[in-house]
């Protein structure tokens, strides 16, 4: 099992592209090996015992484009013993009733396929109406960092810079 986090996203319009580069950035260490989802495969996600993944949410709640095809792969994947984050974006008033849901559909693919899902953020601070990246037993919480770049880009470095340092202490934990 490879030591380093694997970091998968897919992007569309280029800001989810953006994005990873910030969080790479923002990690400051060489820990990570990143690939977009578009080339990636099943093997390569086994690889990782620790996982980041991004993406958008586009529509009416619908996966990146990557993160679609590569979607029924995905569902075969064996998480026991993982450790994922993820990260995604959204509109909350263009589409304020699928807010990431991006986010969640990834999520409950990892849980149900025994992985643990770690970085959970707060509601709060948000104005959407529905997601199903809401954390089912805790409704105060998503799956993942929320972000949404169109409406609060200004908020985006901040979100980021917290969320990294609170998954880098999650995983620590959770590989112990």
């Amino acid at each position: 099992m490879n030591d380093k986090i694997g970091v998968f996203y897919g992007s569309d319009s280029g800001v989810t592209d953006d994005i990873t580069r910030d969080l790479i950035s923002f990690w400051a260490d060489d820990n990570l090996e990143v690939m977009e989802v578009g080339d990636a495969t099943v093997d390569d996600l086994e690889q990782y015992q620790m996982l980041l993944f991004g993406l958008s949410t586009w529509y009416d709640g619908d996966l990146q484009s990557d993160w679609e095809e590569f979607f029924d792969d995905f569902q075969t994947i064996d998480f026991s013993n993982k450790v994922v984050a993820i990260y995604g974006l959204g509109d909350q008033i263009g589409y304020a009733e699928y807010f990431v849901d991006g986010i969640g559909l990834l999520a409950k693919v990892v849980l149900e396929k025994g992985g643990k899902v770690v970085g959970y953020w707060p509601t709060e601070g948000y104005r959407f109406t529905d997601s199903v990246a809401i954390v089912d037993e805790q409704k105060d919480l998503f799956y993942g960092l929320a972000l949404d770049h169109d409406n609060e880009s200004q908020l985006t470095d901040d979100r980021l810079t917290t969320w990294i340092a609170q998954i880098k202490e999650e995983f620590l934990r959770e590989t112990a």
